[in-house]
């Protein structure tokens, strides 16, 4: 779908179409000082042109529902024209499930299209039906597993209609066949948030899992992402969470390396320092080393950002140093 169809064998262009002959087609107005003339097809011309008519009139009729499927296949990102298009069906009464049939060609040909997902939720709306939604996002998504629009599209449906039941197989069903899928992660956290609960039971069983995936590719960043994201709901915190911390513990001891790695690490030394455990140096130390190591070797794309945190742990350093001799002074 594009400006083009100039090579349609069967086209009959509006301006030679007898039914059409009450209407004066409106041109496009592109002001007096265009900078740059936009090449449109002539086939492109004459329907916009037609349209832009029976929108300044305001017709209600069914050649004008027609002629916004020709608005659309020339420019399906068009706003105006999908927003006619739900006035002209309310107006003719048609019928909406015949409706749900077109536009899903319509998403299949333009899959990233914000308008006509938006035009699909409308329709299911006004429908109270969401039986189709799921199977078509599945669709979308086996296509390409990070369509922003489908997953959108998805999740209002799940939450709207109540659609969790096998939301999590069907994620789970993603992250093994990618496990670097950042969406399927992402859907799997919204899942969990918005039914079953961050109970302790739940975070227990989330952060199994997710190590388990940890285990599997030790350097992919979604993995370590949701772990941050479920350890939020821990009352024991990053720092505090035996399971994590000795998992971490282990991977390093192995000569993991992994900078997500260490910046959990670095992460858990920083919860620690906060809460004023009796090892505080220990870990301002080992944070300043792993930032030191992030900047030079492992992750030295953001070696700016490891030498910024870096600096913090040293003035902690520091100001502990100061504190201690202030300490021997006053003995």
């Amino acid at each position: 779908m594009s400006d083009s169809g100039d090579s349609d064998v069967a086209w009959t262009y509006y301006k030679d179409r007898p039914e059409w002959n009450d209407v004066t087609p409106v041109p496009e107005d592109e002001g007096p000082n265009q900078v740059v003339v936009i090449a449109h097809s002539e086939k492109f011309v004459d329907v916009y042109d037609y349209f832009r008519a029976v929108l300044q009139n305001n017709e209600r009729s069914e050649r004008a529902l027609h002629l916004t499927k020709d608005a659309v296949e020339l420019n399906p990102a068009n706003y105006t024209v999908w927003q006619y298009r739900r006035d002209l069906l309310k107006a003719l009464g048609t019928d909406l499930r015949s409706e749900l049939d077109y536009v899903e060609v319509v998403i299949k040909n333009s899959p990233k299209n914000y308008q006509v997902w938006h035009h699909r939720r409308v329709l299911v709306e006004w429908l109270q039906d969401p039986t189709q939604e799921l199977e078509l996002t599945r669709d979308a998504l086996m296509q390409d597993p990070k369509n922003y629009h489908a997953w959108q599209h998805r999740q209002w449906a799940i939450k709207a209609f109540g659609l969790y039941d096998r939301e999590l197989e069907f994620v789970d069903n993603l992250i093994t066949e990618d496990v670097r899928n950042n969406s399927a992660w992402n859907q799997r956290y919204f899942v969990i948030n918005n039914h079953h609960g961050w109970s302790d039971l739940n975070v227990q069983r989330e952060i199994c899992y997710t190590l388990e995936k940890i285990k599997f590719i030790k350097n992919n960043e979604s993995a370590w992402n949701y772990l941050r994201g479920v350890l939020l709901h821990d009352k024991r915190g990053v720092s505090g969470n035996a399971v994590v911390t000795s998992f971490c513990e282990e991977l390093y001891k192995n000569k993991c390396r992994s900078p997500y790695l260490l910046a959990f690490i670095i992460d858990i030394c920083d919860e620690a320092i906060k809460k004023e455990d009796s090892n505080c140096m220990h870990n301002a130390n080992r944070a300043v080393e792993l930032c030191q190591a992030l900047a030079g070797k492992y992750d030295k794309i953001r070696s700016k950002y490891w030498n910024y945190i870096c600096e913090k742990f040293k003035k902690f350093q520091q100001d502990d140093n100061n504190k201690d001799t202030a300490d021997k002074i006053d003995e």
